[in-house]
């Protein structure tokens, strides 16, 4: 069969459905139906039909547009996580468009950190980046109810810290604290005071915060203080919170031995506030015991931690620590300080010699010598002689000699009773802090980017800092369950059978290290780090799609995941 055109004189053409047969020998054609009041459409529909086609319409790739097209499966991960954790049931309930704002910004915070302005773009259904705003039901958001949720957030921080704490802290368990500083852009917020840059920013106000975390690193609390404050005066408030806030009569306490100081042990830690605690002795105690006699090197003859005793701390245990590696370290990094610091003291001995211009006055010839020691840190091995006209400098070569002796040995320092914690544990549990410091190298560069600071008012900072600690909230569980594709190890005891004593260096695990290696899973899946698997759910896109064919409407449909990336959906165990 087929269709004829008939031209019919001054009148339309006749269209025919005809079929041709051959009788006889010859070929004869019959007409089976007129289709002359068929509309154009349709009789080119049949004509198809009969040629073999076997869909109608145009070609598929012409048959509809796609609109717009939304990145889809990150925004999925965070969210799902999120609201696994049941975060968004911390807040408070009452206002739910301040509710969905903070959300949008922790899970922002997480996908790509920027200023509250461009989050508030990232949001906004003219300049959105994500399908993030559509899934909280956020239609159109402005920077200043961001502001506005930001202030409606801070009133309930210690409610959520609460809530965090009963999850995740229990009577006796192992507290990780540690403090760190980020820097202002602006010199208006009270907050911001000039004080030691972590972060190397010399000239800026800055800003420090303390972190609280459990025994695995999970975060827990956050304190903001002014730049100027030094660490050991931030301990009274924690143990305020652990005790009074948080309701437990018995911690463990673990802080670095530039936090938990001998003032703070008698002003704060006494054997009455139920406080126990963990730290390390700095460098002059150290000493002090070398020259009692009481440290010495014979000590790790057979063994490379010993506990040891000294009247000047009764009722404490001493962990005495050698690390062969450390030392060799420090041995090879003293020698190349030394001879930097030499040639820039050698510069200003020279200045105060040269016939031009030369260097005059103690004051002038002290000032740069003071930059030079302070700058290789140093000053305490070199003996410098000042005067008006002239600069001289010795090594001190007995204090070098001394310190040499001491090199990869450090103390830790206890009042958690041995048969409650045995020595090995003391120390596992002291460098457990590397915890709380791979929380900041999240929240400061690698991953959240809390800095730098913006905000002027002292409640914004302290509100802006908080949601990165939720975010971080979210991103250390995302990176827990996501372990296997990530280069995390996420075998923590096969790692740790591999060290020889808990003094080691840690080592990774046989899945670690293969994953490393091959850049592949055990799955023959790609491994990545959790900044590259967040872009690769990215390429799950929500495509917006609008038929040519007038009646019938516009559809949204998802990328199908790959393999891929389905696992890390069933890792997370959130849905699309």
């Amino acid at each position: 069969m087929y269709v004829a055109v008939v031209p019919n004189r001054n009148s339309p053409p006749a269209i025919l459905l005809r079929e041709s047969f051959r009788e006889h020998g010859k070929v004869h054609n019959r007409t089976i139906a007129n289709l002359s009041h068929w509309p154009p459409t349709k009789v080119d529909a049949l004509r198809a039909v009969l040629k073999g086609a076997t869909a109608l319409g145009a070609p598929l790739t012409q048959a509809f547009d796609i609109v717009r097209s939304r990145p889809h499966g990150h925004v999925a991960a965070v969210l799902g996580t999120l609201r696994k954790l049941h975060l968004d049931r911390f807040f408070d309930q009452h206002s739910d468009r301040n509710r969905d704002l903070v959300l949008a910004m922790i899970a922002a915070r997480v996908l790509v950190p920027a200023s509250k302005l461009a989050t508030s773009r990232a949001l906004h259904p003219d300049t959105l980046s994500s399908t993030l705003g559509e899934l909280l039901h956020l239609d159109s958001v402005t920077e200043d109810e961001l502001y506005q949720a930001m202030d409606w957030l801070l009133p309930q921080q210690a409610r959520i810290e609460d809530d965090l704490a009963k999850r995740h802290l229990a009577e006796g368990s192992l507290v990780l604290y540690d403090l760190t500083s980020t820097y202002f852009e602006g010199r208006h917020c009270p907050l911001g005071k000039l004080g030691h840059s972590r972060d190397g920013q010399k000239g800026k106000l800055q800003v420090v915060f303390g972190l609280l975390t459990n025994a695995e690193g999970c975060p827990v609390a956050v304190e903001v203080y002014a730049g100027n404050t030094s660490d050991p005066k931030t301990v009274s408030d924690q143990v305020t919170k652990l005790r009074r806030r948080f309701g437990l009569q018995r911690v463990i306490l673990v802080g670095d031995r530039g936090m938990i100081t001998s003032a703070r042990l008698r002003e704060n830690l006494k054997p009455a506030s139920g406080i126990e605690w963990i730290t390390a002795l700095r460098a002059p105690a150290i000493k002090k015991l070398a020259s009692a006699g009481v440290l010495q090197l014979s000590l790790f003859d057979s063994q490379d931690l010993a506990e040891i005793t000294h009247p000047d701390f009764p009722g404490e245990r001493l962990v005495a620590c050698y690390n062969p590696l450390l030392a060799e370290e420090r041995a090879r990094k003293r020698p190349k300080l030394l001879a930097a610091t030499e040639k820039e003291l050698e510069k200003i001995a020279v200045a105060t010699r040269r016939k031009k211009r030369p260097l005059r006055g103690k004051q002038h010839i002290g000032l740069r010598a003071g930059k030079v020691l302070n700058r290789y840190k140093m000053g305490k091995h070199f003996q410098v002689q000042i005067e008006d006209d002239s600069f001289t400098y010795t090594r001190k070569q007995a204090n070098i000699e001394k310190e040499e002796s001491l090199d990869g040995i450090y103390v830790i320092r206890t009042n958690v009773p041995a048969e409650a914690l045995s020595s090995e544990q003391a120390v596992r549990n002291y460098k457990s802090l590397s915890g709380v410091e791979r929380a900041f190298r999240s929240l400061k560069t690698v991953d959240l980017h809390v800095r730098p600071i913006h905000h002027r008012q002292p409640d914004r900072v302290r509100a802006h800092i908080f949601l990165c600690m939720l975010a971080y909230y979210v991103e250390w569980h995302m990176r827990k369950n996501l372990a296997p594709l990530l280069f995390d190890d996420e075998d923590k005891i096969a790692a740790e059978k591999l060290r020889a004593s808990v003094v080691a260096p840690a080592q990774r695990s046989p899945s670690a290290q293969a994953k490393a290696h091959t850049k592949r899973t055990p799955d023959d899946l790609p491994v990545h780090s959790f900044q590259t698997l967040l872009g690769d759910l990215a390429t799950i896109v929500s495509n917006h799609v609008q038929p040519k064919d007038a009646s019938t409407p516009a559809f949204d449909i998802i990328t199908v995941p790959t393999a891929l990336q389905r696992r890390a959906l069933d890792l997370l165990q959130v849905s699309l």
